[in-house]
């Protein structure tokens, strides 16, 4: 009989308390001064920085590898409603992010704050030594050799390079599958100790549960705003149909993967009245270009961290990264926090994350991560709706025409 794994969530969860406590075990038993509890949290400090210094050296590789074996393989597809498809979920992504910024500037100064050390703990932990690996290049230089290949291999006849591609994708795939994910609740089990050695925690804590609470409630709201513009465009209720959806999103937040959630979700599309070949098409294309729930953890987690830690997010600063985050959240590799792995270059870039506010990015999109996919794989269901409309708008207008030519 095979033992039950436990799923992610759960071991984040598990992460998170046992930092937790492990950090607060200096303030229970008075110990917080000793060479001991030091050298124990600095050791902990030592792991998570050089957990940090990998992710930065392999968040470029991962950029070139996904998004340009990612562009190239939606170059090559001739369906005439890719681009329809295409743009749809683009604009979901960016609108979500918008939308996702004037909720958090209306609401989340009033919910946060600035989060400091109380003065009986204001000590802070130091790395016991340091590891330099410096990325191969530039996260910027990253997407634009990313988007010259991968434009230039949608458009060439040659496979040689794109085989290339696919074997560094894979590599990559299997590094964030065996490495990195297994780790990641060993790396928020680090930065939570951390935060409670050095007196932060409840601050912490707050500021984590809002965001969450925030962020589920606002991807609700936007799987709500999808399904009624579908509404409007297609000119009929489509609310009615969100029971349909009901499987697809409940094994999303099982499976925590919009692939996985694929053959449900195709199931739930076309029990909803879209067309077999239009859901057999957008469905699997949108699991991997759509990812609207993401985007709104990232764009209110980053506003949220940002304002703990005394910065102020403008307008200014988040138009180029939501538009830049469209395009990087189209080729986010399909695994659990794929999206926050792909988006973290661009995090610390043109937000300017330090690396204690990129742990924390990462610790929240992982905590929410089951959530964001079933955002994404529900709002599948409401471009399926238009796409599907659409088809049929332009299939109706096809006899008119022909007889218009004759």
């Amino acid at each position: 009989m095979k033992k039950r794994k436990l799923g992610l969530l759960v071991k984040l969860l598990l992460g998170i308390l046992t930092g937790t406590l492990l950090g607060s075990l200096g303030h229970l038993l008075n110990i917080q001064d000793s060479m001991a509890f030091e050298g124990f949290v600095s050791l902990y400090v030592t792991f998570t920085s050089l957990f940090s210094t990998f992710l930065s050296f392999i968040i470029p590789l991962l950029i070139v590898s996904f998004v340009a074996a990612g562009l190239a393989d939606l170059g090559k597809k001739a369906n005439k409603l890719f681009g329809v498809t295409l743009l749809l979920a683009y604009a979901s992504t960016v609108i979500a992010g918008f939308a996702s910024f004037l909720a958090g500037k209306a609401l989340l100064p009033s919910l946060i704050r600035e989060i400091t050390g109380v003065e009986a703990a204001s000590k802070t932990f130091e790395a016991l030594f340091t590891i330099e690996a410096e990325p191969v290049f530039g996260v910027m230089t990253a997407l634009i050799l990313a988007f010259l290949l991968g434009l230039g291999m949608a458009n060439s006849k040659g496979t040689t390079l794109l085989k290339v591609i696919k074997d560094l994708q894979e590599i990559i795939s299997k590094t964030l599958n065996k490495v990195i994910i297994p780790l990641i609740p060993v790396y928020v089990a680090g930065l939570f100790c951390k935060i409670a050695a050095e007196g932060k925690l409840i601050q912490t804590i707050q500021m984590f549960v809002k965001l969450f609470i925030m962020i589920l409630v606002f991807q609700w709201l936007y799987i709500g705003l999808q399904f009624l513009i579908s509404s409007l465009v297609c000119k009929e209720n489509k609310f009615k149909n969100l029971k349909n959806a009901a499987p697809a999103y409940f094994t999303a937040l099982g499976t925590q993967s919009s692939a996985s959630t694929i053959p449900v979700n195709l199931e739930s599309a076309k029990k909803n009245g879209v067309a077999g070949d239009i859901a057999d098409f957008v469905i699997p294309l949108c699991a991997t270009i759509h990812l609207a729930g993401d985007t709104i953890c990232l764009v209110l987690g980053a506003m949220g961290i940002m304002i703990a830690n005394g910065m102020n997010p403008t307008l200014g600063m988040f138009t180029p990264f939501i538009l830049m985050l469209g395009i990087t959240m189209v080729a986010a590799p399909g695994v659990p926090g794929g999206g926050v792995m792909a988006a973290l270059g661009l995090i610390t870039s043109m937000l300017g994350f330090t690396e204690p506010m990129s742990q924390l990015i990462i610790s929240l999109h992982f905590s929410q991560d089951s959530f964001g996919t079933a955002c994404n794989i529900t709002g599948d269901q409401a471009i399926a709706f238009i796409v599907d409309k659409v088809d049929r708008r332009s299939n109706s207008q096809i006899p008119e025409n022909r007889a218009q030519i004759r």
